[in-house]
């Protein structure tokens, strides 16, 4: 009977020797090598490159035909704070992985604190895990927040290895990790924060999620650009990524869902940083509109749409005499997009900026991305170069192209109701957005439809102060 082939298997890296050695010949580890049987020659299974069979390895996984997949909505646990269930998607998911990122001092440890103290009074338990703080620093926030009777389980701890006992022990149905910067495992050497670390522990704390059901929330840290700070594949590893948005000077806060496998993407909610935390606005519009008590020059409002909720927002232009190199300049805006569009201006509707210094401000701290907002920013920089304001209640939306074109903006009936509904009378917008009968007032507002941009500039120059049209 013919002896059985042997070979020896490295136990760290997978390598193999045909004899036995002290050092593994691939990785250089001592004493790993194992005895066991060699595959068959011409298994029919394919070998990877040290020589072993995929399939002894790991054995094969099962397969399932995609149309029989039983396709079925995910469940939400509302927060309570309706605000951020808009933005997550209708509220938490289990097994859900959310990483949420901001400024220091921006609101995301009090969010997360309200969200759940809500939770745990909505009988889910609720864990907060601090790597930042003490827990009677943690303790001193909820008494200024008026959660001093709040039952959270508080953990302050930034070893992995005990926050994952702890999790497998209580199995809570939300655990906050603030912050994965801080949270360290004992199988790596490196510092805390580090690119190692932080991807390691943002692994495992995603894998119990997945595999106990418990929703995890991490607290990111940023960069001085604004952005996530650690591996980026720190976002894709989660389900959703929120950031935090806004002036710390003001009390006015935006979180926008960057990314989310649950919801909509781009959808906001609006806070305002009260004394008792944060509160929800429940009309955002009114916070980036205009206060003044008459129309003035260079102000007009943009029906702008962030994720599934029209917001109007008003758009400032400051046309002024400049130097020998004029200056362009735009607050919550593209500033490569403004200089397209006062060439555009330019040469289309023959409104010449060339010798003038150009200021755009969104107000309100807002950040419009959509290029929705082209035709409002050249009607406020001809409103401001002329130096007649606007009518009150003037609303105006559209894209604007090279060749002079307004197109037409996505959800354009939604904008208009919205528009409707707080009160504006008169509206300039894409051709294509405009309802099939021309002119046509809905709920008071008088639409004008315009195909190109010296339509609407022409437009502009027709329409007075006393809100009379042509």
């Amino acid at each position: 009977m013919a002896k059985e082939k042997t070979t020896y298997v490295c136990s760290e890296c997978g390598g193999t020797s045909p004899r036995w050695l002290g050092k593994c010949p691939a990785c250089g580890a001592w004493n790993t090598l194992i005895e066991q049987a060699a595959a068959p020659a011409g298994g029919g299974a394919q070998n990877n490159r040290f020589g072993q069979s995929y399939a002894a390895l790991a054995g094969s996984s099962e397969l399932a035909v995609l149309a029989e997949i039983e396709a079925a909505d995910v469940a939400r646990t509302p927060t309570g704070i309706e605000e951020l269930d808009r933005v997550l998607g209708g509220g938490i998911v289990a097994g859900g992985v959310t990483l949420i990122g901001g400024d220091p001092g921006i609101g995301k440890s009090t969010l997360l604190l309200q969200a759940t103290d809500a939770l745990q009074n909505a009988g889910q338990m609720a864990l907060y895990v601090t790597g930042e703080e003490s827990g009677a620093q943690v303790a001193l926030r909820a008494r200024r927040l008026g959660l001093e009777r709040s039952q959270v389980q508080l953990m302050a701890e930034i070893q992995l290895e005990k926050i994952l006992a702890t999790l497998d022990t209580h199995r809570p149905a939300i655990a906050v990790i603030d912050s994965i910067q801080t949270i360290y495992s004992d199988q790596l050497t490196s510092a805390p924060g580090s690119v190692a670390q932080v991807r390691e522990c943002a692994a495992h704390l995603t894998r119990f999620a997945k595999a106990s059901g418990t929703a995890v929330v991490l607290v990111g840290h940023v960069t001085k650009e604004g952005a996530l700070a650690g591996p980026r594949v720190l976002e894709h590893m989660v389900d959703t990524v929120l950031y935090f948005e806004g002036d710390t000077h003001s009390s006015f806060r935006l979180v926008r869902a960057i990314k989310n496998r649950f919801g909509a993407v781009n959808e906001i909610g609006v806070f305002a940083m009260t004394e008792r935390g944060l509160r929800g606005v429940a009309n955002p519009s009114a916070i980036f509109l205009s206060q003044h008590e008459q129309p003035v020059p260079g102000s007009v409002v943009l029906v702008t749409l962030e994720g599934t909720r029209p917001m109007l927002v008003e758009i400032q232009a400051l046309v002024d005499d400049g130097g020998p190199s004029p200056r362009r300049l735009s607050v919550g805006l593209e500033r490569d997009r403004l200089a397209m569009l006062l060439a555009v201006l330019h040469r289309h509707a023959g409104v010449a900026c060339m010798d003038q210094d150009v200021f755009v401000n969104a107000v309100g701290g807002v950040r419009i991305s959509e290029p929705a907002a082209d035709l409002s920013v050249m009607l406020a920089i001809a409103s401001s170069l002329r130096g007649k304001p606007l009518p009150k209640g003037f609303v105006a939306f559209g894209e604007v192209g090279l060749a002079g074109e307004v197109r037409p903006a996505p959800r354009g009936q939604e904008r208009l109701r919205e528009a409707a509904k707080l009160g504006f009378s008169i509206a300039v917008v894409p051709k294509a957005n405009a309802p099939k009968k021309a002119m046509r007032e809905l709920e008071g507002l008088t639409i004008h439809p315009v195909e190109r941009v010296e339509q609407a500039i022409e437009l502009l120059r027709s329409i007075d102060g006393d809100n009379r049209a042509p």
